[in-house]
């Protein structure tokens, strides 16, 4: 597990890494990831989630996927700090299924509370 800045774009997610660290080494042996983002709808108690597994791939920053987003602006949020120079940087790209596991999203906080034990919901993305 580790925790990451993210930037969305075209249904997938990006994460700008290193190739030596943890992360792109774990995605090289095995591609399968298992993500988690958190929400946070009030100050205290534990975050609603959003929950998916995907296949990973790792991109050189000079792949034609990465330079047309770096290009159109879409990935500012984890290219704007000098990573697409980075002698050992890689790019992770994990496309979104169809499918998400949310926790406490899509019911109001009064129902939340109510019953926290029945808050986990199935979701399958449009389009």
């Amino acid at each position: 597990m580790a925790g990451v800045i993210y930037a969305l774009a075209d249904d997938t997610l990006f994460i700008s890494t290193l190739r030596p660290s943890r992360k792109a080494r774990n995605i090289a042996a095995n591609p399968t990831v298992a993500i988690t983002v958190p929400v946070r709808r009030i100050p205290v108690g534990p975050p609603s989630t959003i929950q998916f597994q995907s296949t990973a791939e790792i991109l050189s920053p000079d792949s034609p996927i990465l330079t047309e987003l770096v290009e159109r602006g879409e990935l500012t949020k984890i290219t704007g700090h000098g990573e697409l120079e980075l002698a050992d940087g890689c790019f992770l790209r994990i496309p979104l299924p169809r499918r998400f596991v949310t926790y406490g999203l899509g019911m109001s906080l009064r129902a939340l509370m109510a019953d926290p034990l029945g808050a986990g919901r199935v979701v399958e993305r449009l389009g």
